[in-house]
């Protein structure tokens, strides 16, 4: 199933796509920003192979993503790669590349 909003895909398709197993160990809080039209900003938190996503910005976040609204629905729909996206500077991150890669595998991105 493909998302058509960032919206949507922050409330049904990541939390289906989510695998708490392969999420043990990981505590961290990411800030997703989309720009564009459809865009905003999500908070996701993963914490005890838990998944949650807020709508809105928190100033604590370890993790932060930002890239066009036309690159994120690439992204989340498997149309572009994580790394291509990175590699390419589609994807603007803050962080630490381990954690990021490690929630690629639970499923996140």
């Amino acid at each position: 199933m493909e998302a058509q909003t960032p919206q949507e895909f922050f409330e049904n398709i990541l939390p289906a796509r989510f695998k708490p197993e392969k999420a043990a160990g990981i505590t961290t809080v990411t800030q997703i920003n989309v720009s564009g039209p459809e865009g905003g900003s999500w908070t996701v938190t993963v914490k005890d192979q838990k998944i949650t996503v807020t709508e809105g910005v928190n100033s604590s976040a370890e993790l932060i993503l930002k890239m066009s609204l036309l690159d994120f629905m690439d992204l989340v729909n498997g149309k572009l790669s994580a790394e291509k996206a990175f590699f390419t500077g589609k994807v603007q991150f803050k962080g630490n590349i381990a954690v990021a890669l490690k929630l690629k595998d639970a499923g996140f991105l």
